[in-house]
C-alpha cells in the first residue's frame, strides 16, 4: 500500500475556521479533507498503515473491530472494518440504537452525556480499537474505552484522523492505558 499523499498535504487540507463555536477557538474542519477523493483515500491508507504499525503488540489478524465515536468516527472506523475485514462497532448517543445497550455516563466540560454501544455487538475479549476523527480533552474516548471494556472489550488502542496536542486527551487517554496514535497535530484549541 502506498498512501498518494503524505501527511504534510493532508493537513493542509484539514480546513481552518477561527472563532467557531466560540471566540478564540479555531474549529479543524475535516470535511475539507473528506469532499477530495484523493485526500480521504490518501488518510485511509495512513490509517490502515498506523493500525499495522502502531499496534504491534495485537497481531493484525487478531484485530476484532473498530468502535467508532458518533458520528465522524464512523466514517473512518467503517472504512478500516471494510479495508481489514473486520467489525465496526457503532458506539452513539443516547436513543439511536434500537437492541439492548450498554451506556456509561461521562462528564462535559459544561454537564454530562451519554454513551450506548449494543450490548451484543462486543464479544467477550475482543480486541477492539477506538476511532474518531479528531482527539482534543479525550473526554469522550475515555468513556468510550470505560465502555467497551465493560462489555467486555480489550481496548489498548485508539486511533485519530487529527489531534488537537495541547489539550489533554493523549493523555487522558494513556491514563487509562489506552496508547493513542494520531495522523495529524495541531497546537492550539
Amino acid at each position: 500500500m502506498n498512501p498518494g499523499l503524505d501527511l504534510a498535504t493532508l493537513k493542509e487540507r484539514v480546513g481552518a475556521i477561527p472563532d467557531f463555536p466560540q471566540p478564540g477557538i479555531v474549529f479543524r474542519d475535516i470535511t475539507t479533507l473528506l469532499a477530495d477523493g484523493a485526500s480521504f483515500a490518501a488518510t485511509i491508507d495512513h490509517l490502515v498503515e498506523s493500525v499495522i504499525a502502531e499496534t504491534s503488540d495485537i497481531d493484525a489478524d487478531r484485530i476484532d473491530g473498530f468502535a467508532g465515536i458518533e458520528s465522524r468516527g464512523f466514517i473512518f472506523a467503517a472504512a478500516l472494518a471494510y479495508r481489514l475485514n473486520t467489525a465496526m462497532i457503532a458506539v452513539r448517543k443516547p436513543g439511536k440504537l434500537p437492541r439492548p445497550t450498554l451506556s456509561v455516563d461521562y462528564t462535559l466540560e459544561y454537564g454530562t452525556d451519554q454513551l450506548h454501544v449494543h450490548r451484543d455487538d462486543v464479544p467477550n475479549g475482543a480486541n477492539i480499537i477506538i476511532v474518531d476523527d479528531l482527539i482534543a480533552t479525550g473526554g469522550t474516548a475515555v468513556a468510550t474505552a470505560q465502555l467497551l471494556r465493560e462489555a467486555g472489550a480489550v481496548v489498548d488502542h485508539a486511533l485519530f484522523v487529527i489531534a488537537l496536542t495541547e489539550l489533554p486527551g493523549l493523555a487522558a487517554l494513556a491514563d487509562v492505558s489506552v496508547n493513542a496514535h494520531h495522523l495529524i497535530g495541531f497546537g492550539g484549541h
